[in-house]
């Protein structure tokens, strides 16, 4: 079968290769080891990619470019309203050369998707990476994807994180992993010898966006740096808030205290669990957030927000969760962890166990298995195990 996969998430041309966000793109590539062909419509910039971005290394995948549209201004949503019908077109024209079509969810594009694929395929499978419990501040249009995914309109199996109460049949919980075996085994290695480092390391990954609340911990640090606890912050990460956030350490004399890493490959980034104690993410939403998955599968004490998923990932003595923004909170639990180290031994290897069981062999035999069953067909994994990809991890990003 051909799949179409539509999605709102940049993508780079350069040279004769296609590159994607480093956990997208290796997650795409477990869905072009199920089809014979994998056809993906999304935006798509012709210039070197950022660091964190990975070749899409399998010979089956082709892109079909789609117009790049965004932004929250009121200039930007009058262009896109009148951009609509090129963009359905161009949507529509992709559609037509699919046998099957998997969207994923929430994004600009993939709300077209969503009312555009039932008309051209019976063949259906969506993803929804955001917080599928919704949250304040959550966008009318994402609120309209949940909705729409819900409803009878979407008449195919919906992937959200989690398992949450009184929702329709086609909605099913799922996970996700950028981690092979052969990671896992590495991170098994590393979390059973884990301790606290006499000076605390303190690890952040992701976007640097106002919503994820970096700069909650960059206060926290400033806190524990006033109260003489040895702390060392590393950012991985880039965003429209980096240069806010270096202005912020700067002003809070935490410049020594804090590295900001920029976007780094995604060896690089588990070189950094390796040699972290603590990972912080508390932003205001979340869906299934793979830096914390990560992070505890190398055995490190992951402090995250009390919204979406992560309060059930940090669950039974996995995890420590504060309000997301609330400074005071976080400083106290890093804090706890600096001078009391001995009491998360145990915390870490139950959330080591915990993690460990997900990992990118483990979501291709889960997605093969769902869409056999809820799409009456034999899908086979006949192509190259992704495990022998590992190799590929972290280079090629030039």
């Amino acid at each position: 079968m051909r799949l179409l996969i539509v999605s709102a998430a940049t993508h780079y041309q350069y040279g004769s290769k296609i590159y994607g966000y480093g956990a997208y793109a290796l997650e795409i590539e477990v869905w072009a080891d199920l089809f014979s062909e994998v056809l993906i419509a999304a935006p798509c910039r012709t210039s070197l990619p950022p660091e964190d971005y990975l070749v899409l290394n399998r010979p089956n995948i082709s892109l079909i470019p789609q117009m790049e549209t965004g932004g929250g201004s009121l200039r930007s949503k009058a262009s896109q309203f009148l951009l609509l019908p090129a963009l359905v077109w161009g949507l529509a024209r992709a559609m037509r050369r699919a046998d099957a079509i998997h969207v994923r969810c929430p994004g600009n594009l993939s709300l077209l998707g969503v009312l555009l694929a039932p008309l051209f395929s019976k063949y259906l499978v969506a993803k929804y990476a955001g917080q599928w419990s919704g949250y304040p501040g959550e966008s009318w249009a994402w609120r309209l994807q949940n909705w729409l995914l819900r409803s009878r309109w979407w008449r195919g199996p919906v992937t959200v994180y989690g398992r949450w109460p009184k929702q329709p049949k086609n909605i099913v919980p799922f996970f996700t992993s950028v981690m092979t075996a052969e990671q896992m085994e590495r991170a098994r290695s590393i979390a059973g010898t884990k301790s606290t480092s006499e000076e605390m390391q303190v690890l952040y990954v992701g976007r640097l966006s106002t919503q994820k609340n970096v700069h909650t911990l960059l206060e926290a640090t400033a806190r524990l740096r006033k109260s003489s606890i040895p702390i060392k912050c590393t950012i991985i990460g880039d965003g429209d808030q980096q240069s806010a956030l270096k202005a912020q350490a700067s002003q809070l004399g935490i410049n020594d205290s804090v590295v900001f890493a920029g976007s780094v490959s995604f060896e690089r980034v588990l070189d950094f669990y390796e040699r972290s104690d603590v990972l912080v993410l508390v932003s205001e939403s979340e869906g299934w957030p793979k830096a914390i998955t990560e992070g505890m599968a190398f055995g490190l004490i992951c402090v995250g927000s009390n919204r979406g998923l992560i309060p059930e990932i940090l669950d039974e003595g996995r995890g420590l969760v504060v309000p997301p923004g609330d400074v005071d909170e976080l400083a106290k639990a890093l804090e706890h962890v600096a001078n009391f180290p001995h009491e998360y031994q145990e915390l870490r290897q139950r959330a080591a166990s915990w993690s460990q069981q997900y990992s990118l062999d483990g979501l291709k035999e889960a997605l093969r298995e769902l869409l056999s069953q809820q799409w009456k067909l034999s899908i086979d994994m006949n192509r190259e195990s992704v495990g022998a990809q590992s190799d590929k991890l972290g280079h090629e990003t030039h």
